[in-house]
């Protein structure tokens, strides 16, 4: 087998010439990936499909014929194949870039605002890796299937409004529970924050999505759940029943001010290739809460947590991996448990019954 046939193949699908000639460069820098076709709208893609597969469909929202939205749910229902939704800021456009997770899209990117810009640098290496990550959840795609994202409760205004105000009023964490997890992450989260039961200790996530979106998730995860979920902000103090989103610019990290966990929201370089990192959030848990908190690295692709898992673990910290047979990707969990930073290895099931059976005891 040749180099070419062991590439990743990816259908792009978006209307903007210039994006998919843009994107079409991108991918031509790096030898384990190629562009099987280009088209302008999702029957087009369709008919491309008929006679190649893809490996990963990277998929703009707002076409011509039928929205992305639309063609995503076809996708999973007929022939599931792994998915990148490619979407540009707006706030309608965040919003329903992030409920594309919930339809089965592996992961969100957004599309650069211009290849001259700094950041464009860690955008692209945002952009590959995302695409191999995506690619190397084509064969446990089934598992997404597995987590109830069907008709479900969605929490009334008032509710919400009753819930953010009890949240300001909840005691400040004496435990803290950090999470980290990259492809394949967004849909474990979901899974967790929608039957975690009050009471819970608060939990800080970094989850590798870019910046645009990171608000947009919090705000779709807390309509599900009896929980206090929000985006992270710089200073806040940790409480019981609410849980912290990383803001996806920047690093997320845990502080201990007056005897009390305090969040930090900070700038600074890449850290294992990512920004937010979640080496990053679990060293400072290592420090700053040690055996008063709870480490948890979920699916994801590459090594990002292993190292700071393990910092937790010798700190004193209860530290968990997830297993493979649940991970949609087992590149981090995988990394952890070899470096024998992982107290325990469980199912996502395992994990969510860990946490509500700590909440019992808290």
């Amino acid at each position: 087998m040749d180099n070419k046939q062991q590439t990743i193949k990816i259908l792009l699908v978006d209307d903007s010439p210039l994006v998919t000639g843009v994107v079409s460069r991108i991918i031509s820098e790096d030898e384990s990936l190629s562009v099987l076709g280009i088209a302008s709208n999702p029957f087009e893609a369709v008919e491309i499909m008929k006679e190649h597969r893809p490996d990963v469909i990277l998929l703009d929202i707002e076409m011509p014929r039928m929205d992305g939205l639309t063609f995503l749910r076809k996708i999973m229902s007929q022939h599931p194949i792994p998915v990148v939704i490619f979407s540009a800021v707006a706030e309608k456009n965040s919003h329903n870039a992030v409920k594309a997770l919930e339809y089965g899209a592996v992961a969100v990117l957004q599309k650069p605002r211009s290849v001259s810009l700094p950041e464009f640098q860690e955008t692209k290496v945002r952009f590959l890796e995302t695409l191999k990550g995506a690619a190397a959840s084509g064969l446990r795609l089934k598992l997404l299937q597995k987590f109830p994202y069907k008709e479900q409760l969605v929490f009334s205004e008032e509710f919400l409004r009753q819930k953010a105000a009890k949240a300001n009023r909840q005691p400040a964490s004496r435990q803290v529970v950090v999470i980290g997890s990259s492809t394949g992450g967004t849909q474990a989260i979901e899974y967790l924050v929608r039957n975690l039961k009050p009471g819970i200790p608060g939990i800080l996530i970094t989850q590798h999505m870019p910046g645009e979106f990171t608000k947009a998730f919090a705000e779709r995860l807390n309509m599900f759940s009896p929980l206090m979920i929000k985006e992270a902000a710089d200073g806040e103090v940790v409480r019981d029943s609410c849980i912290y989103i990383g803001n996806g610019f920047f690093h997320l990290l845990l502080e201990k001010h007056n005897l009390m966990h305090v969040i930090r929201v900070k700038n600074g370089p890449l850290v294992n290739r990512h920004k937010p990192s979640v080496d990053v959030l679990f060293r400072s848990a290592a420090r700053y809460a040690g055996n008063h908190s709870i480490g948890i690295l979920l699916t994801g692709m590459g090594n990002d947590g292993a190292r700071g898992l393990l910092e937790m673990k010798k700190a004193g910290a209860m530290t968990i991996a997830q297993d493979k047979a649940s991970s949609v990707v087992f590149g981090m969990p995988g990394a952890a448990i070899k470096l024998g930073a992982a107290s325990r290895i469980l199912s996502l099931k395992m994990i969510l019954d860990y946490l509500n059976g700590y909440t019992m005891h808290y």
